[in-house]
């Protein structure tokens, strides 16, 4: 069908009469027209507004996106960076526990204690949303860990600080000296260990170290204590057990004499004599049977001579006693 107009009348071209027929300008005609127009208007310009909103950014959005990824790339640097300070921070932590406080006679403290208990992840779950919110979790995991590990470790220094300023007090209680004189180191009878018993021919576990001297060699205190036992014991024989403070004790048995004066309660010295060497209680020949224990746990008392002997002096009692392999007690 075809139309064109002739000044004011229009006309139209009927296919089946094969004829031109005269169309009146109505009002409904117009109407038509420009509901058609705006039909079309209206299509075209949704068209184009679903194009602009779904398919082409707006200048907003682009930055937003650009905001979020340099954002993003900033987390990625920070944890990065916490996981070189969680790092430095381990190694801290291992120097404490096996340097300072090892040497400071001090516990270590428990991993569990220092990481703290991170399992609950629930209060991570709000960052799930974002765009970044895996790394943006991570990170505030790492944070969260970090902030836990430097306040115990800034504890663990607070606390090894105060040892320190006891250190002076500390050592001069510490065992550090041997018991009978023996710089020939020939006194040495038998070490801490494994040894074959005297008198029932059996292996046992030897507490302590023997050193064999004449009856009547003077017996040293070695370190300052209080006494806390003085007298006959079942297999020790004569025996004192000094009280050092700081958890540590020492024993000296098959004694011969006590030293004049000395009772339970009588405050001693190091180096201070305290009895003579002997003979008494199970024992096979004149020695003295030394114990030195920590928390109530023995321990070698080879490792505490450490102001009597060169390195040399002490290489050289740890051979001796070593290779002993039976006591005397």
């Amino acid at each position: 069908m075809a139309l064109f107009s002739s000044g004011n009348p229009h006309y139209k071209y009927n296919r089946k009469t094969l004829k031109y027929e005269r169309i009146d300008n109505t009002f409904t005609y117009h109407l038509l027209r420009i509901l058609k127009i705006a039909s079309l208007g209206i299509i075209i310009g949704t068209g184009v507004f679903t194009l602009c909103v779904f398919f082409i950014p707006s200048p907003t959005h682009n930055k937003l996106i650009e905001e979020n990824d340099r954002i993003n790339s900033q987390y990625q640097l920070l944890s990065k960076q916490l996981d070189d300070a969680l790092e430095v921070l381990s190694i801290i932590q291992e120097r404490d526990d096996n340097f300072y406080r090892v040497m400071l006679q001090a516990d270590s403290i428990p991993q569990a204690l220092r990481t703290g208990n991170l399992s609950n992840t629930a209060r991570y779950d709000r960052w799930d949303n974002l765009r970044t919110g895996n790394i943006v979790k991570q990170t505030s995991q790492k944070m969260d860990q970090l902030n836990k590990m430097l306040y115990t470790q800034s504890n663990s220094f607070d606390e090894l600080v105060n040892l320190a300023k006891e250190r002076e007090d500390r050592l001069q209680h510490l065992p550090a000296i041997q018991p009978v004189p023996n710089k020939d180191l020939k006194r040495t009878a038998s070490g801490y260990g494994r040894r074959i018993d005297p008198i029932y021919k059996t292996i046992r576990f030897h507490k302590g170290m023997d050193f064999s001297a004449p009856i009547g060699t003077d017996i040293f205190a070695t370190a300052d204590g209080v006494i806390t036992s003085i007298g006959w014991k079942q297999g020790y024989g004569n025996c004192i057990i000094i009280d050092h403070g700081y958890e540590y004790t020492t024993l000296y048995a098959h004694i011969h004499k006590f030293k004049k004066g000395l009772r339970r309660g009588s405050k001693v010295s190091r180096g201070d004599v305290i009895a003579s060497v002997g003979n008494t209680g199970k024992s096979t020949g004149p020695h003295l049977h030394y114990e030195v224990r920590y928390k109530g746990v023995h321990q070698n008392p080879q490792n505490y001579y450490f102001l009597d002997l060169s390195p040399e002096e002490y290489d050289e009692m740890v051979r001796i006693s070593s290779n002993s392999s039976q006591t005397f007690d």
